[in-house]
């Protein structure tokens, strides 16, 4: 079940309310696995299309569940479905959209906190938002410049080792061929079983469609060897 419905946020940008609110609802019933991924959300400011997040949500119980995100800072964020339920076996899309995606809030991290409740349990998960200046591929490439390379001991052995795989596996597959094409002469030189007057050993003699076949590979493995 994937439904798409608007829904924005309301509330302090302190995050006190909300909090507030969720430990009085949720006090004294028992705690249920909420399963919301992924578990951060990052935003890149110069990269437009990262400034829209999806998080799922799934079901995996016998139960339906209802459930309600909150955010510690609602003016920042709109969430498409941040209300609603989830049948049984199921899962929903919860799509973020960064509001103010600007120089001045880059490095700021908010908190968004996950409430579901269903089968007389609820039950709470916290993610975290945060919004980076710069690209994400810039970010990936500058952490494998950044990661240590490995030693060339541990490389050398790897790469020494492949012209060798190829040059068995090269010899071993033209060895192939050639018996394939030496069984197909082989049998093509054969006599059929129509004719009595060969010098040849009956149980040898092989039909028209057996000469077909054998023609037919001989003719693909004369295209291996002319590549």
């Amino acid at each position: 079940m994937r439904r798409r419905q608007s829904h924005d946020g309301r509330g302090d940008e302190g995050g006190s309310a909300v909090v507030g609110e969720q430990s009085v609802a949720a006090g004294g019933m028992p705690q249920l696995a909420v399963f919301l991924f992924p578990s951060e959300m990052v935003f890149y400011a110069e990269q437009r299309s990262s400034h829209r997040r999806v998080l799922t949500l799934y079901n995996p119980y016998s139960f339906s569940l209802s459930f309600k995100m909150w955010c510690t800072a609602p003016s920042f964020y709109r969430v498409v479905e941040a209300e609603g339920s989830i049948r049984a076996k199921s899962c929903v899309d919860l799509v973020v959209r960064h509001l103010d995606v600007s120089p001045r809030n880059c490095g700021r991290r908010d908190r968004f906190r996950m409430e579901v409740r269903g089968g007389g349990q609820v039950g709470r998960r916290e993610i975290w938002a945060e919004l980076r200046g710069g690209r994400e591929e810039e970010e990936q490439r500058g952490g494998q410049q950044r990661a240590p390379s490995r030693p060339n001991s541990q490389l050398l052995p790897t790469q020494a080792h492949l012209p060798a795989c190829t040059a068995v596996r090269s010899a071993s597959q033209w060895a192939v061929c050639v018996a394939v094409a030496v069984l197909c002469v082989t049998v093509l030189m054969l006599p059929l079983h129509t004719d009595s007057n060969s010098l040849v050993p009956h149980w040898l003699h092989v039909s028209t469609n057996q000469k077909l076949v054998c023609a037919y590979t001989l003719g693909l493995v004369t295209m291996v060897f002319l590549r």
